[in-house]
């Protein structure tokens, strides 16, 4: 059964907690002392109904405002497939929350309310949801029940949104008419809006692909762990741990070790149920090879005729975390990139991007949640694809060594 990542995302407010709540309340996913705790809550508080929003909004002081300030991830299946659901905020000053968010998500659930349309929010999340290479983009147009579940409204936000999802570069975008309080189109057709002839939220999310569609790199596999041998037996052979980025790998193929381009072949693949014929993304593996070669973690092996960017010098687009402190030019940071840890120093800020206009602007620093180009020079070379042809390559976090923070993360462009 494959797992199928999703991300919330749009303004304060839309109802993105709510749908969740429904979605693993509909799914039959709660536990009876999760849903008696949230209906105990809602009493408290005077509502005349079993506020479903609670569910993810964990943090105190998200309940008593009533909004979603870090990421909650809930889980929840059904007998088609598995789900991970990432709830992210929705305020400005969480931006960072929401990249995290939506960095590892195969599919991003943008709301809106019926009344209000696409705010400047709304634009914003689908605009970084593209930008971070989410493959598919679905609209849930959200409290159409508080709309009078009022067609014509429906049309004109869909259309605006599908226009604007192709401004930003989103190709596989999908529009629902919803109720996330009431159920309608969650986990059933709504009866109240018969001029709606798509399936309902869940039956998409059964059927929709799983990983990136533009997953377009050959086999990429980053050296995690070295296994060596724990024996003098024949058959007891160094192997080598990790996680496979991209492409397939079979035994018998030759390919190449990064950086140093060494060549030599895989004899055989190790899965952990016992040998495998081939490894592909996510898969977690050991691989055996012909050769006696030095290879250590964050190497890489990948076939010769397809190998990615060895260099020192990168240019990335960076979304700045850290609220103590602006990113500017001179500074130092450790730039964590797959298994890979370096020093890296920052070289320019080319431009900040403008995620509300689209636009790019001169800046000399970034302060928290801004986004902006920048270039970076690292003490050892790394090894990597372009963010949208490998999200996994392509993708790095910056860590204050002082202190161990991550304090940004960035997309190789």
């Amino acid at each position: 059964m494959n797992i199928l990542r999703c991300a919330t995302a749009g303004s304060v407010d839309d109802g993105k907690s709510t749908l969740i709540g429904r979605l693993l309340y509909d799914t039959k996913s709660l536990f009876d002392d999760q849903l008696a705790a949230v209906e105990a809550v809602s009493d408290a508080r005077g509502d005349d109904y079993t506020d479903l929003s609670l569910i993810t909004d964990g943090l105190r002081a998200e309940r008593e405002q009533g909004i979603t300030i870090d990421v909650a991830y809930r889980y929840f299946s059904t007998p088609r497939r598995k789900f991970i659901v990432a709830d992210t905020p929705g305020h400005t000053q969480y931006t960072r929350n929401m990249v995290t968010g939506a960095s590892t998500a195969d599919l991003a659930l943008i709301l809106a309310d019926a009344r209000k349309g696409l705010v400047e929010q709304s634009r914003r999340h689908a605009f970084l949801c593209s930008l971070l290479g989410v493959p598919r983009l679905v609209l849930c147009v959200n409290k159409m029940d508080l709309a009078g579940f009022d067609e014509a409204r429906f049309e004109e936000i869909r259309v605006e949104f599908t226009e604007y999802a192709r401004q930003v570069g989103a190709e596989q975008v999908t529009v629902v008419p919803m109720s996330a309080l009431r159920g309608d189109n969650v986990v059933n057709k709504s009866a109240n809006m018969p001029w709606y002839d798509g399936p309902p939220l869940l039956e998409l999310l059964e059927n929709a692909p799983t990983g990136p569609s533009d997953h377009t790199t050959g086999a990429r596999f980053p050296v995690q762990y070295v296994i060596r041998p724990q024996s003098t037996t024949v058959t007891d052979h160094r192997s080598y741990a990790g996680q496979m980025a991209g492409g397939v790998l079979r035994a018998g193929d030759e390919v190449v070790v990064m950086p140093s381009r060494t060549p030599t072949t895989i004899t055989r693949i190790n899965a952990p149920s016992g040998p495998v014929a081939e490894a592909r993304p996510p898969m977690s593996v050991t691989l055996e090879i012909a050769d006696e070669l030095d290879i250590s973690r964050g190497d890489l092996l990948c076939r010769p005729e397809d190998v990615p960017t060895v260099a020192s010098e990168l240019d990335a687009l960076v979304c700045w975390m850290d609220e103590g402190a602006p990113f500017a030019p001179g500074q130092r940071y450790v730039l964590k990139h797959t298994t890979r840890r370096v020093r890296a120093r920052v070289e320019v800020i080319d431009r900040r991007l403008d995620i509300n206009t689209l636009q790019e602007e001169p800046a000399e620093a970034l302060t928290c949640n801004e986004i902006g180009r920048v270039r970076f020079r690292t003490t050892a070379p790394l090894i990597f694809d372009e963010y949208r042809l490998n999200r996994t390559l392509g993708g790095f976090i910056l860590i204050n060594e002082s202190t161990h923070h991550t304090v940004g993360a960035g997309i190789i462009i």
